[in-house]
């Protein structure tokens, strides 16, 4: 049974993620403390963080419609080289102190992880129907060694070039994309058939007004805005609050655990328990994040609501892969997965940028406050598919 490419596919891809997912957690660590030690204007730090989730957001349907085109193969390894130019881009901004130059690096390792948002598709593509969800989950879940590597790399190699504090880091993250270049080169998806490419399928609006294609959507747009919201500011708040870089790291760790662990089981969860379950988990995970933020400053506040935070985005954002899933045929993949992913990430940009200036204008307490009407919206729309679903359900003929 193992012998089936699926397995060999998921196994490449997981390492691939947990690659990337190293890289993107410690571009968001540093990313906004470097901001605020370049940028003229303090509110200004999260740019290079929000830059990088725009230059995701930008690149969503363009990176959907290349693979069609080449293969998701070669996708990925056109832009592992444009992630590595990324890096260096930043690296120079750095040695040269120059502030803008770095949100322009930003935006290009954003395109490079415009192409890496779609391993997980990647996976489900040579998946049979039933292994889909935990191929996806799998994959994501190669995540967890960015939770323990992550912070580390960023806080191990900012010392490596002397007199230039982080430089270090942005070397290490070409040198890794570079590996992400020659490890995926191996994977083997099957490309569309002829038939497929020439078959555009149903319009986009059409596939957009299903109600599983709105609850996907919506579910992965508020997990992650919510997600990037809170996250991106920590860093810049503990340190308001006094509490070390090292610690800052510590806590970003837990978080990205947080994200990717329960990946492990999030595929057996959803098959197990359905995903409306397990997706109203995840919005209660969310509200007892903001709890936790909004309980103290000590670093157990921050650990714990990071912690749940990553959970939440994982429940809530799997469960949305998942359903997407179940939303297109093979020809009409490319433009509905690169539609969800487009609106997730201009959603996350802007959850990013605003949490720059929410923090530095209104505190840290009104950061975390803005997040409690999103986690209604998200509670309700699941509920509301909820019913939807058991109506289809109680309609679909009984053999």
């Amino acid at each position: 049974m193992f012998n089936h490419p699926q397995y060999h596919n998921v196994t490449l891809l997981a390492v691939c993620q947990s690659m990337f997912a190293c890289g993107q957690t410690t571009m968001f660590f540093v990313g906004s403390l470097i901001g605020a030690e370049l940028a003229t204007n303090k509110a200004l730090a999260t740019l290079p963080v929000s830059a990088v989730i725009l230059g995701t957001a930008l690149m969503t349907v363009p990176a959907s419609l290349v693979m069609r085109r080449v293969g998701r193969r070669a996708g990925f390894m056109g832009a592992a080289a444009i992630g590595a130019c990324g890096f260096l881009t930043c690296a120079l901004a750095l040695y040269s102190s120059l502030f803008w130059v770095l949100c322009v690096g930003a935006l290009t390792v954003g395109f490079y992880h415009a192409f890496c948002q779609y391993y997980r598709f990647a996976a489900a593509d040579a998946a049979t129907p039933e292994f889909r969800p935990k191929a996806i989950s799998l994959v994501m879940a190669g995540g967890v060694v960015a939770g323990v590597l992550g912070p580390t790399l960023a806080v191990n190699s900012r010392e490596i070039v002397p007199d230039i504090e982080y430089l270090g880091s942005y070397l290490s993250l070409a040198a890794l994309t570079m590996c992400i270049l020659v490890l995926v080169s191996f994977v083997r998806i099957p490309r569309l058939s002829e038939a497929d490419r020439k078959d555009t399928g149903r319009p986009l609006l059409e596939i957009m007004r299903q109600p599983r294609f709105i609850a996907a959507a919506g579910s992965s747009m508020i997990a992650y805005g919510i997600m990037s919201l809170l996250m991106t500011a920590t860093p810049l708040a503990m340190r308001a609050c006094d509490h070390p870089v090292d610690d800052a790291g510590f806590v970003i760790q837990w978080h990205v655990v947080g994200m990717f662990a329960p990946s492990f089981f999030t595929g057996h969860l959803i098959s197990r328990f359905g995903l409306i379950k397990i997706m109203l988990t995840g919005a209660i995970l969310l509200l007892l994040a903001v709890a936790s933020a909004l309980h103290g400053i000590m670093i157990l506040n921050f650990m714990v609501s990071m912690f749940f935070l990553g959970m939440g985005w994982n429940f809530l954002f799997v469960g949305g892969s998942t359903l997407l899933t179940e939303v297109h045929t093979p020809s009409e993949r490319g433009k509905t997965q690169a539609a969800h992913d487009f609106m997730v990430f201009a959603t996350t940009a802007l959850g990013s940028f605003l949490s720059g200036q929410l923090l530095f204008n209104f505190g840290r307490e009104r950061v975390n406050l803005m997040a409690l009407p999103l986690i209604i919206t998200v509670t309700l729309l699941v509920i509301w598919f909820g019913f939807i679903q058991r109506a289809e359900d109680t309609a679909a003929p009984t053999v």
